[in-house]
């Protein structure tokens, strides 16, 4: 086991969050920078014995000092709040920060398909993260989740009305993953970091169609759930129409079953099972 704590970044936030969980459960010393050590989800943290100190993504001063003695960092840039040059400003930051602490390893949260000039300017910001870092002197691990699972959340009270909304053709399948799949894999990547360093893993657990996806909804919540394509002029919001443009067009392209293969010990949870989970006790 790894004496010194690892350090994850936006630990109160979904992927944060995770990995903090995960790494939790295999008993790791954890350190976790927070906004606000105050609030609810960051004194349940140190509740549990996570190590808590306030910090900022764009902080380098206060990102250096969280990584001040820590085994690995696991990273996470953000375009949703300050758009995307802020992104890339993140990057940056921890970046520095890790070089001038000496980091002995980074994990960077990317996405799938960062790396293909997707045209989707979320996963451009990641891509040029990525560069950076690929670039530096930090041994590094990068993850590209696909679809999370608990994006269909966004449309809970459509779905519990018997819809599920996508851009996407009914037999169109979509690589999604649930979050506690990706917080499993980076703590084994954190705990194990050798076989890893300078590698690029694309994480996918399934790959249903929107119609399957409609009848396992269907299925939890004990109602019919039909699917809507939804016209892709519908989608206002330029970052999301490339995406969607993007998954109707060349799409996630992760190997699954090599993946799961290579990987046994992650749950690999498949949207059956997370849709129960999320929404048969609403039914």
């Amino acid at each position: 086991m790894i004496n010194e704590p690892i350090l994850v970044l936006a630990a109160t936030g979904g992927q944060g969050g995770a990995v903090t969980d995960a790494l939790l459960g295999r008993g790791a010393r954890l350190r976790a920078l927070v906004r606000d050590p105050q609030r609810r989800g960051a004194t349940a943290l140190a509740d549990k014995g996570v190590e808590v100190v306030a910090g900022s993504l764009s902080d380098r001063e206060s990102l250096a000092a969280a990584m001040r003695g820590v085994a690995g960092v696991f990273a996470f840039t953000t375009p949703f709040e300050a758009g995307l040059d802020a992104e890339v400003a993140q990057g940056q930051a921890i970046l520095a920060a890790a070089e001038q602490e000496r980091v002995p390893h980074l994990v960077f949260s990317s996405v799938a398909g960062a790396d293909r000039q997707s045209g989707v300017p979320h996963f451009d910001s990641k891509a040029r993260v990525e560069a950076e870092l690929a670039a530096g002197n930090v041994p590094y691990t990068i993850l590209g989740p696909t679809y999370f699972f608990d994006n269909a959340l966004g449309g809970a009270e459509r779905i519990r009305g018997g819809v599920l909304d996508l851009p996407l053709p009914s037999d169109r399948p979509l690589q999604q993953l649930a979050r506690p799949d990706l917080g499993a894999f980076a703590a084994e990547v954190l705990l194990d970091p050798a076989p890893y360093v300078g590698q690029r893993i694309e994480l996918a657990g399934d790959a249903p169609t929107p119609a399957q996806m409609a009848a396992t909804l269907g299925a939890a919540l004990g109602r019919e759930v039909r699917h809507e394509q939804m016209p892709l002029t519908s989608i206002g919001n330029p970052d999301m129409h490339a995406m969607w443009t993007f998954l109707n067009g060349p799409g996630y392209r992760v190997d699954i079953p090599a993946l799961h293969a290579a990987h046994p010990k992650i749950p690999w949870t498949s949207f059956a099972d997370w849709a129960h989970g999320a929404f048969a006790a609403a039914g």
